[in-house]
């Protein structure tokens, strides 16, 4: 996206800049006038706010008084209503005709029905008490204070009743209770009549806490504050919400009862604060704030947007750069196989242009025709999902010219930010190169491996020499005295028979000098790594030759052990031949020190002792040396390290390798009660293979 540039001016529009701005600001006021106007339109605006939020607040709280008025109203009249019903109650308890011990059992279900409730007494019509219940939801109202000290008010208020024959109240007065505290009560008389003759009284005492709480708190007290009060503002009862507001909504209304006028108080829950009062007014004002800041919010919003635009674009070209600098291919594919994105790397790589492989699917123009159904395949176990991901495989893929080379894969998931899966995203890495440094390591192995032969057949050299001194000796002396014997004329029989001896032990001689000779030709001679059927018995029978000499020169006993009906190896016969001589000369090497007065060696071959080998053949090479110390166990097998004063430090590292390269792995541990012992295993052939006579 092109952001906007600085606007430019031509230089024939500059001329008229100057003389057109002095026409503009002619017709424009003065700069103190120009202040003064805005000064004056700021003035305006802030007092048409304030008039706004000062109007907006009255509203309110007119609204809030109103509510609360009409609340107030409601309360008296439920009120009224509930001590109506009351009253019916009561007179439904005179109707019947009962006993003491039957208005006692109804009272006491009428004192469970009305918490508000504290005594109700039967009277007689000359105000001697017949019985009373008190309530038992709480302790007697009247056990501090005897009941005969304040009948006054039940008094009164019977005989207004019976002035006008009906329900009257009493004037509420304080009445002790038995924790230091009070409350305010209210007696309710109501005249009994049987027959039309009257009898006496029903008497209630009311009081005025819990006649709040029962019939108003649960309507009214959630949200408000109710109380009865006296005309100077002494509060009686009171009940609900209390909370403590500088400015609170109140309302008061009378309530006429007979004999009694209560005045019921209610303040608001909601408070009037000083500023904003309520919603309205906020909402005024918050909407005169917005129509200030909203430019400058648009202009911080503008400004952000520049700045993430610019971000995105430094991000986009980072990306692209590098994208374009990666040498591995990025390859993107949908869920149903179809190519979309490749980076440049992989265009590079197959040598087609992005614009032809965007949007193709199987077979796709990189892949040989002889494995295109191959392929289809492996795509389609991939598609389904059931291959693990981030786990690569080689395959080879074909360039626009024909050309097939061999690439790495590793593919994962496309996940997208609401975490969905849109396809795979594949990594291809060219390892052309890599095989070629293989192929380069690998020839280079086998020129050292040579190397090893040919420095083991030079340290051998001396040897030779001394072991065919024996022979070639053996052979001048036995032909030396047949020529004596032959010369003789008169030769006996016998004597003929001592030199077909003779003879016989030439050739003997001559063939031993011949085996060490041809063996050592066989080490040395470079052959093809071709991996045959051989005997276990015939590995060791090769280089028993080689082994012999320098365990005579350094007077070492050598003991081959072979397991009977061992099976054929599968291996390259030279590499291991020179892996059995290599360990068997370390061995010897390693017990010629003055120290060491038992000098055997032991070549030993038998099966496999642990479960995985038991297809395989166990070679193993003991010495009865000083042994390996850890720290030159640690680099044993590290090329160029050596403990030897003339060694190379390649003979360990060579023979790891080739007893790895058949699938095997090169082992030591200590011999008890000195030496150590090498250990590797080798392959047994399969059933079928070309066996090796030896």
């Amino acid at each position: 996206m092109r952001t906007p540039g600085p606007l430019r001016i031509t230089a024939a529009w500059q001329k008229y800049l100057p003389r057109a701005r002095s026409k503009f600001d002619e017709f424009l006021p003065s700069g103190s006038g120009r202040r003064s106007l805005w000064v004056a339109l700021i003035a305006l605006v802030l007092a048409v706010l304030a008039t706004l939020v000062w109007l907006a607040g009255r509203y309110e709280a007119s609204q809030v008084q109103a509510e609360l008025e009409r609340d107030t109203a409601n309360a008296v009249s439920d009120l009224r209503s509930s001590l109506s019903r009351q009253v019916q109650a009561l007179q439904a308890l005179q109707s019947g005709h009962f006993s003491a011990p039957n208005w006692s059992t109804e009272a006491q279900a009428l004192l469970r029905n009305n918490r508000d409730w504290l005594r109700l007494e039967w009277r007689d019509k000359e105000w001697r008490l017949q019985t009373f219940v008190d309530s038992p939801l709480r302790t007697s109202a009247f056990e501090r204070v005897p009941r005969t000290e304040v009948l006054n008010e039940a008094v009164q208020a019977c005989q207004r009743a019976r002035r006008v024959n009906g329900a009257a109240y009493s004037s509420t007065y304080f009445l002790p209770q038995p924790d230091g505290l009070g409350s305010e009560v209210m007696e309710l008389c109501l005249p009994m009549t049987q027959a039309g003759e009257f009898v006496g009284f029903t008497v209630v005492t009311y009081s005025l806490q819990e006649l709040l709480t029962e019939r108003l708190g649960s309507t009214f007290g959630r949200q408000n504050e109710l109380s009865f009060v006296e005309p100077d503002g002494t509060r009686l009862a009171i009940a609900g919400t209390q909370r403590r507001e500088r400015r609170v909504f109140t309302s008061q209304q009378l309530m006429d009862l007979p004999g009694n006028t209560l005045l019921l108080r209610m303040d608001g829950r909601r408070g009037e604060p000083d500023l904003f009062p309520n919603v309205l007014t906020a909402l005024v004002t918050g909407m005169s704030i917005a129509l200030v800041t909203v430019m400058v919010l648009l202009t911080k919003d503008a400004r952000r947007r520049l700045k993430a635009e610019r971000d995105l674009a430094d991000a986009l070209a980072f990306r692209k750069a590098m994208e374009d600098s990666l040498v591995t291919g990025l390859r993107a594919r949908d869920l149903e196989g179809r190519i979309t994105y490749v980076n440049p790397a992989f265009c590079q790589m197959v040598g087609w242009q992005a614009e032809a492989l965007l949007g193709q699917n199987a077979p796709m123009p990189y892949w040989p025709p002889e494995m295109v159904d191959e392929y289809q395949q492996r795509q389609a176990i991939r598609m389904a999902g059931n291959a693990p991901p981030r786990e690569g495989f080689e395959s080879v893929f074909m360039r626009h010219d024909g050309t097939r080379f061999p690439v790495l894969i590793i593919e994962a998931p496309l996940i997208s930010v609401r975490g969905e899966q849109t396809g795979w995203m594949g990594a291809v890495i060219d390892i052309s190169e890599q095989r070629r440094i293989e192929e380069l390591s690998r020839a280079s192995q086998e020129r050292l491996q040579a190397t090893a032969r040919l420095t083991t057949v030079g340290e051998m050299a001396s040897l030779l020499s001394h072991e065919l001194n024996q022979p070639l000796a053996a052979i001048a002396s036995y032909a030396n005295g047949s020529l004596n014997l032959l010369k003789d004329p008169q030769a006996e029989p016998q004597t003929l028979d001592d030199v077909h001896m003779a003879l016989r032990r030439i050739a003997e001689q001559a063939e031993r000098a011949g085996r060490v000779i041809s063996s050592v030709h066989d080490f040395v001679r470079r052959r093809d790594q071709t991996r045959e059927a051989v005997p276990p018995q015939a590995l060791l029978d090769a280089i028993a030759p080689l082994v012999n000499l320098q365990a005579r020169k350094l007077q070492v006993r050598v003991h081959m052990r072979v397991d009977a009906r061992l099976p054929r190896v599968w291996c390259d016969r030279t590499m291991v031949e020179q892996v059995l001589l290599n360990l068997a000369r370390n061995g010897m090497q390693a017990m010629d020190l003055p120290a060491c007065k038992d000098r055997v060696l032991v070549l030993q071959i038998k099966q496999g002792e642990s479960r995985q080998d038991d297809a395989a053949v166990e070679f193993s090479v003991t010495d009865l040396g000083t042994g390996i110390t850890p720290d030159v166990g640690a680099q044993l097998y590290n090329p160029f390290f050596t403990t030897k004063i003339e060694g190379m430090g390649l003979g360990l590292s060579l023979c790891r390798t080739v007893v790895e390269q058949h699938g095997g792995q090169l082992a030591f541990e200590a011999h008890a009660p000195k030496g150590t012992v090498f250990r590797f295993t080798l392959p047994s052939a399969p059933s079928g293979a070309a066996a090796h006579t030896a």
